[in-house]
């Protein structure tokens, strides 16, 4: 009997962690085979479903970093350790660390963006044997709006990192301004074979990924990842369909030569 890919299954709440007030990371109990930058949809009864993509994986767990915009995120943030959410998934093509082995590796985040790819943020900072020079590029539009404290705290020591915000408080000491505003000031030892990741608002991704080009990164070595009304995830209900590509199924992660032709 073939597997029916609509039925959720349920998972239990392990941890929750406040970033923001409206952004919260639950960690979900999960055991199986799961990518950074894949997605799963989480649902409650009576209330709905919304595709969360997966921003860190544990043994036996994944986190999912929510933000509250509606319906149902709102209902789920009502939820707390130890309660239980419905879940189904993996879906989706995810981030392959196969792709950015070995050589130098760009990534370029913008607010919520960055939690597909901290995944694979996490698993180059803690290889740094299997990649060479490391630098990422993260935008927040306030100090009070980032995410991921911690984390940043950890990968300030272990790669290249410039964190930055558009715009904060008299008394505030790091960078200001756009992710774009440093990406020309990139030190790449061979920009033929660098890889980027670009992840974020559209408007950031686009302008992101041609100052990359201008950098001199072939375009072939650039991935990006999409988000765009995923309901069903599995390519069925063409919500999400640009062309003849669905997002939910053929990425959200797209290389650049594939996505830069899905013009919504």
């Amino acid at each position: 009997m073939s597997r029916n890919e609509y039925m959720p299954f349920l998972s239990k709440i392990v941890k929750v962690r406040k970033h923001t007030e409206i952004e919260y990371t639950f960690t979900m109990t999960y055991e199986g085979e799961v990518k950074p930058g894949q997605f799963f949809e989480v649902s409650i009864p009576k209330f709905g479903e919304a595709p969360i993509s997966v921003s860190g994986i544990g043994d036996g767990t994944v986190d999912l970093t929510i933000r509250r915009v509606g319906k149902v995120t709102n209902e789920i943030f009502e939820r707390y350790e130890g309660d239980s959410l419905f879940m189904r998934g993996p879906y989706g093509n995810g981030f392959d660390y196969e792709d950015y082995r070995g050589g130098e590796l760009v990534v370029v985040a913008g607010g919520t963006g960055v939690s597909p790819v901290r995944g694979v943020i996490r698993y180059f900072a803690d290889h740094p044997e299997e990649r060479g020079n490391m630098t990422l590029i993260a935008g927040f539009k306030s100090p009070e709006d980032v995410l991921f404290r911690d984390d940043f705290a950890d990968w300030a020591g272990k790669m290249n990192l410039v964190l930055t915000v558009d715009g904060a408080g008299e008394g505030y000491t790091g960078n200001v301004g756009l992710v774009t505003r440093y990406i020309p000031e990139l030190k790449l030892q061979d920009v033929g074979t660098a890889k980027a990741i670009v992840v974020g608002p559209p408007a950031m991704m686009r302008f992101s990924v041609k100052a990359l080009l201008e950098r001199g990164i072939l375009e072939e070595n650039i991935w990006v990842s999409y988000e765009r009304k995923m309901c069903c995830g599995i390519g069925k209900c063409g919500h999400c369909r640009i062309g003849d590509k669905y997002v939910c199924a053929d990425g959200p992660v797209f290389p650049y030569t594939v996505g830069r032709e899905l013009v919504d």
